[in-house]
């Protein structure tokens, strides 16, 4: 009889909270980073970028429920996820996801190509490149959860609109964190303020714990061939901005540091079947 593998045991708390950190597992990370790359990812940045994922999908439910309550209502509708973005910018992320979803039809403005002439949102949604959007129903799963956790249900639309934002999101983080590996760092960030129209630039300069924070990002270290942690964390500050971006930033650390004690305590985990894998075929070599 062949010895099956030990498993990962829970110990306490804190491997509870590595275990829970996201309702995106292992598998399904790593499957939307072999759409956009070759290279290797690692065990930390699988669960940076499926916390950070968490994050930004947690807020835009919060959001999106906050405008069903004031409707006295506790399913949600694509109108919520439009009220959601339109409060607060920092919320529009995933926006491929745009040009496919009939939520957002004739919201998206008009798209013009180098020489001037309208691009039709069709064929603006056509693309080479892995967007995330034909993988979105795998996200389904996650997103039922986290509308669960915060005691809500939504209609098919809005369950169809955060998967795709989910998907698109993840697909667009993995593929910058590739990037930020090919260029050794991250080359080009900013911050950005919100005002209206009415108000001066105030011109505030980063806290001196977001500064240390991107610039420590700047300059990568590790092997070239392999995404880390802290390749994830660069690829969000070029994903988010404001306040999410922060969040985001601190959730993840806390998942992959937390991840890392676990696995001195419980030693390495078992590797999970890779999503979408095919099927084997079994040959009856029976005479």
């Amino acid at each position: 009889m062949t010895a099956q593998p030990a498993r990962l045991e829970r110990i306490g708390p804190e491997t509870d909270s590595v275990v829970d950190v996201s309702p995106f597992k292992p598998p399904l990370v790593r499957a939307v980073f072999r759409d956009v790359t070759p290279m290797h990812v690692s065990r930390s940045a699988t669960w940076a970028a499926a916390s950070v994922t968490r994050t930004v999908l947690t807020e835009v439910i919060t959001a999106a429920r906050r405008a069903a309550a004031a409707e006295a209502r506790k399913k949600l509708i694509p109108r919520d996820l439009l009220s959601a973005i339109d409060r607060n910018v920092e919320l529009e992320v995933g926006g491929k996801w745009y040009d496919h979803s009939p939520t957002f039809k004739g919201l998206n403005g008009v798209v013009y190509d180098a020489e001037g002439v309208i691009v039709p949102p069709r064929k603006r949604s056509r693309t080479r490149r892995p967007s995330g959007v034909a993988g979105a129903h795998r996200f389904e799963a996650g997103v039922r959860q986290l509308l669960r956790n915060q005691g809500v249900t939504a209609v098919p639309a809005m369950v169809r609109d955060l998967d795709g934002i989910a998907s698109v999101f993840l697909t667009d983080l993995a593929r910058d964190a590739a990037m930020v590996v090919r260029e050794g760092g991250v080359t080009r960030f900013g911050t950005v303020t919100l005002v209206t129209s009415d108000e001066p630039d105030p011109s505030p300069s980063p806290s001196p714990s977001l500064q240390d924070s991107l610039r420590a990002l700047s300059t990568r270290r590790g092997d070239a061939r392999t995404i880390g942690g802290d390749d994830v964390l660069a690829a969000t500050t070029i994903q988010l901005f404001g306040d999410i971006r922060q969040q985001a930033l601190a959730e993840a650390r806390g998942a992959t540091q937390s991840y890392s004690s676990t696995q001195l305590i419980a030693g390495p985990p078992v590797e999970e079947e890779v999503v979408d894998r095919p099927p084997v075929r079994e040959i009856d070599r029976r005479g």
